[in-house]
């Protein structure tokens, strides 16, 4: 059985409902790889044929879920990341300056890579997890999660339900072009990073001086 195809994500939804929408997202965003906007743009349709469901509720759902998955994720993040980048790190090319760079990206730009991230499949999963491991800010992923997952939960939620199947006739293609989109982007970034390196290592090592550590211990640090 595939697991997460059209036919047994309907099942599921019509089985389970608005549970089944709020907790694949969640598992989703907690990192977990599973089709929580497939769910989503499933459910949508669903609820534009069927009277159990409303459109209203799947939004509210997916949009909990987002929420409250990404919140998790961060709280894993935030816990075990760090420790995490600094034993193995060194496994797949991250020096302490690199987990430094990530520290002071995060701190900068951690609210953009946050909310657009809950467009784009690889970092949906991921930048909970990465924002707390660099120790964004809690106020400020809050809000650009929240803001991120209920603008996504809208905008799919509400084109799917309005164009039905018509949508899922070029959801397979869409979701290509997305994945080229988001492939080309991070690919972008990180070609960026790297003809950068040095000058963003010596910006972060200027943000965030002297030994490698977690953010929140270097803001004590300059409260003292």
């Amino acid at each position: 059985m595939d697991w997460f195809s059209p036919e047994y994500l309907n099942h599921v939804i019509s089985t389970y409902g608005y549970w089944a929408v709020g907790m694949i997202v969640a598992l989703e965003s907690m990192g977990l790889p599973l089709p929580g906007e497939a769910v989503l743009v499933l459910a949508s349709v669903y609820a534009g044929r069927h009277h159990d469901l409303h459109i209203g509720g799947v939004i509210a759902s997916a949009a909990t879920g987002a929420i409250v998955g990404d919140n998790i994720g961060y709280l894993l993040g935030r816990e075990f990341g760090y420790r995490l980048l600094l034993r193995y790190g060194r496994y797949v090319g991250l020096s302490d300056a690199r987990i430094k760079l990530g520290q002071y990206l995060f701190r900068h730009h951690g609210g953009k890579v946050v909310f657009f991230g809950r467009f784009v499949a690889v970092l949906r999963v991921l930048a909970a997890f990465l924002a707390g491991a660099n120790r964004m800010d809690s106020r400020h992923f809050l809000i650009a999660n929240a803001g991120g997952g209920i603008l996504w939960a809208c905008i799919f939620g509400l084109g799917a339900h309005t164009f039905g199947q018509a949508l899922l006739q070029v959801t397979g293609p869409l979701a290509a072009g997305l994945l080229i989109v988001a492939a080309v982007v991070i690919v972008g970034a990180a070609l960026f990073v790297r003809r950068h390196e040095a000058e963003l290592e010596a910006e972060a090592e200027r943000a965030l001086p002297g030994p490698l550590q977690p953010v929140h211990r270097l803001r004590m640090r300059r409260l003292i």
